[in-house]
């Protein structure tokens, strides 16, 4: 029963994705709040890799999400006008970064990884900030665009098709989701599922936490660099904003709001918030307290997620 639940729910979220540009003026959206949909929807799915599936807090994610774009957006200003090249820049500052922080914070535990991840967050902050002629500082870096793309005798029009970089990034997103899966299916994957339920008896299975915690944050960073990529080449423009710590806030939401026991539960969690921080942001400044309130009542009544709902009825 739970297979066929899971299937029709992945069938389910494919169709909604595969048809979004057409249906989202339905609800009074548009084409780019679909691929901003999809863009942090990643992100979140990201972060529930190392939230969700193995168990460790990290309210620092934001860095290699704008780590992401500022590679990505950097690429394409300073070096090369090329959208592949600018997104593989974008994903290996954010991988290296991971690696390299991960190896630092991996023995942490508890609120003291997560304040770790926050701390060296802050620092990327900072630099973004201050660093002004590189970056832009406060202004964001602009100058850019993001470029077609050439295939062979085709050309592929993301830059003036809000349509076509729909499709681009939900290719994208579609490698990232389903490596995520095949890695959640191996027996790395059962292991992270192992060393979140209990930890202790998974250490005394001869298991090596530290390393693989290590490779789940990599893993997690790397797909959070994607994600920062391609918002980046959404917007044309990327600022410091996107390495800042409320930014990490808002993945986390995301995962606990759409379920992080769920594989799909952290896109839910996206599309609601992205879609009513949409709606709401266009009557008022304070759209925060709208999210933050369906937030709460989610994590009164819906501990699990709204997503978890459907595994209320599987059986034990």
């Amino acid at each position: 029963m739970s297979v066929k639940r899971d299937f029709a729910v992945g069938l389910f979220v494919w169709a909604a994705l595969l048809t979004m540009p057409f249906w989202m003026p339905a609800i009074g959206g548009y084409t780019g709040l679909a691929t901003r949909v999809v863009v942090m929807g990643l992100g979140a799915m990201a972060l529930n890799l190392l939230l969700g599936y193995t168990g460790a807090l990290s309210f620092g994610h934001a860095t290699f999400f704008g780590l992401g774009a500022y590679g990505a957006a950097m690429t394409i200003r300073y070096l090369v006008p090329s959208t592949p090249l600018a997104l593989l820049a974008g994903i290996a500052v954010a991988a290296a970064a991971g690696a390299a922080i991960g190896a630092m914070i991996v023995r942490r535990r508890g609120v003291y990884f997560a304040m770790s991840t926050i701390a060296f967050g802050q620092i990327f902050y900072f630099v973004a900030f201050r660093w002004s002629s590189v970056t832009g500082g406060d202004d964001g870096l602009t100058g850019w665009t993001r470029a077609p793309l050439s295939l062979g005798p085709l050309t592929l029009d993301i830059r003036g098709s809000e349509t076509a970089f729909y499709y681009f990034a939900l290719a994208l997103f579609a490698a990232g989701v389903g490596a995520m899966a095949w890695i959640l299916s191996t027996p790395f994957g059962r292991t992270l599922v192992a060393i979140r339920e209990n930890e202790r008896r998974a250490r005394f299975l001869g298991l090596s936490i530290e390393r693989h915690l290590w490779l789940s944050f990599v893993i997690s960073s790397t797909l959070m660099g994607l994600a920062g990529g391609l918002y980046a080449l959404l917007n044309n423009f990327v600022d410091p904003r996107t390495l800042r710590y409320d930014q990490s806030g808002e993945f986390v939401i995301m995962a606990v709001m759409g379920g992080m026991r769920s594989f799909w539960g952290p896109l839910l969690g996206a599309f609601i918030f992205v879609v009513v921080q949409d709606v709401v942001s266009s009557h008022t400044e304070n759209w925060m307290s709208v999210i933050g309130l369906v937030f709460i009542l989610v994590v009164l009544f819906f501990p699990r997620g709204l997503l978890g709902l459907l595994g209320r009825r599987a059986p034990a």
